[in-house]
């Protein structure tokens, strides 16, 4: 069961989704407490698991991955009763960085990235399109990012 969140620990949530690489005696002074409850806090909100981890965010151009797409994908009837089956395909696919489950015209909305158009057009065709259960593939490339945030609005 997850505790109520107070302002402390909202803004010890802003600062961890910030810079996550801050000590909690960093983290302390900037929230108004002292070390000790402040670490306390953090494990706590990580063993409720509002903290699910912490990593470190690549700009993804910086390492050669230009192109972003957005893919809307509709499963055949046969494809929607193994629905599992796709989604451990999907999962198995680096460069699919996320995927949702949709209501609506479409079943799955993906966001991919890979180096070029060349480079999405092989994953597509030798991965992506192989996965049983595909009626349509509907894709989307983004020609700029207006926002790109991982910090939710705590």
């Amino acid at each position: 069961m997850h505790s109520e969140l107070d302002a402390y620990d909202r803004k010890i949530l802003a600062l961890l989704q910030e810079d996550a690489s801050l000590s909690s005696a960093q983290i302390a002074e900037q929230v108004g407490l002292s070390q000790s409850p402040c670490w306390r806090r953090i494990q706590r909100m990580k063993e409720e698991g509002i903290i699910r981890g912490q990593v470190t965010l690549l700009d993804r151009k910086k390492i050669g991955l230009n192109t972003q797409i957005f893919a809307e994908i509709k499963l055949n009837a046969h494809g929607r009763s193994n629905f599992t089956e796709f989604t451990e395909a999907i999962r198995g696919f680096p460069e699919v960085l996320e995927c949702y489950v949709l209501m609506g015209a479409v079943d799955f909305m993906l966001r991919i990235v890979a180096a070029d158009i060349e480079a999405y057009e092989r994953f597509f065709f030798e991965k992506l399109s192989l996965v049983p259960g595909i009626q349509e593939v509907n894709s989307i490339v983004a020609l700029s990012e207006i926002k790109s945030t991982t910090s939710l609005p705590v």
